[in-house]
């Protein structure tokens, strides 16, 4: 698996014809291997723009480019076997086990009723090891806890074998060793990921660069260090941000405070 480009083009959406824009025109792009974070408070459109990146909704205006080429003027199988998707929202099991679930990561490189075969196997296997899931690999998905479930999503969105990973707060229900874990994996792999999260200090140690975004609009894209500053930051979550310097690493941690009155 090696990343590809993703380019967004003037994407926006709106939920019906004559509906208020959700999102507004907004452009990037995301070079090959790197990570984007998406960053803002509750209801910036965070998980709008992500829909329309793994082709869920349709933008009301702009194109999105993977590689060059319009994701809706592709065949679906060929937009779900380079683009992969963890989401909040976790499916109903029906009784499947976690192995079970992390295969269905295979289907878009099944053609019709076909076994997931011995490539496709060994490509379960490894990403099951991968998110330490080996011990959970026969228990069904829902005696899971929502932080395991939360990792047999990740190995089933890795299972497609992706060249571009998105993922709305992948760190969610988590416990701290696990989400390090986690971390670690996104900065570890060769793919182009976009990750939206709500913790800026932890946007800023694995993402190349962020989208800071607020009520649908783009307040601002760049790499970590120069896009989030004080001023920023504060203005968008409404909240008084300080940078800090912290030892012995001396490196660079924003602390957050109600504004004074």
């Amino acid at each position: 698996m090696s990343g590809i480009t993703l380019c967004v083009e003037n994407v926006s959406w709106r939920p019906g014809r004559r509906a208020p824009l959700v999102l507004h025109p907004t452009s990037f792009c995301v070079q090959a291997g790197r990570v984007l974070g998406i960053v803002g408070p509750n209801g910036a459109g965070k998980s709008t723009l992500l829909r329309l990146l793994y082709r869920f909704q349709t933008p009301s205006t702009g194109r999105v480019l993977v590689d060059g080429e319009d994701l809706w003027t592709m065949q679906a199988r060929k937009a779900a076997c380079q683009i992969a998707a963890v989401l909040q929202e976790q499916p109903a099991a029906f009784g499947l086990t976690v192995r079970e679930i992390v295969a269905l990561g295979r289907t878009p490189h099944q053609q019709g009723f076909t076994s997931t075969g011995a490539h496709g196997a060994g490509v379960v296997a490894r990403v099951i090891a991968l998110l330490d899931l080996d011990a959970l690999a026969d228990r069904q998905f829902g005696t899971l806890s929502g932080g395991e479930r939360q990792r047999v999503m990740v190995a089933r969105a890795l299972a497609q074998e992706p060249q571009i990973l998105i993922m709305d707060e992948p760190t969610n229900h988590l416990d701290i060793r696990h989400q390090l874990e986690v971390l670690a994996l996104i900065r570890s792999l060769d793919l182009t990921i976009v990750v939206s999260l709500h913790d800026l200090n932890m946007a800023a140690g694995i993402c190349d660069d962020v989208l800071v975004l607020k009520a649908g609009h783009t307040h601002g894209f760049g790499a970590p260090d120069d896009l989030l500053t004080e001023s920023l930051v504060s203005q968008t979550f409404s909240i008084d941000a300080r940078r800090e310097r912290l030892a012995p690493s001396d490196t660079n941690h924003l602390s957050f405070h109600l504004p004074q009155h």
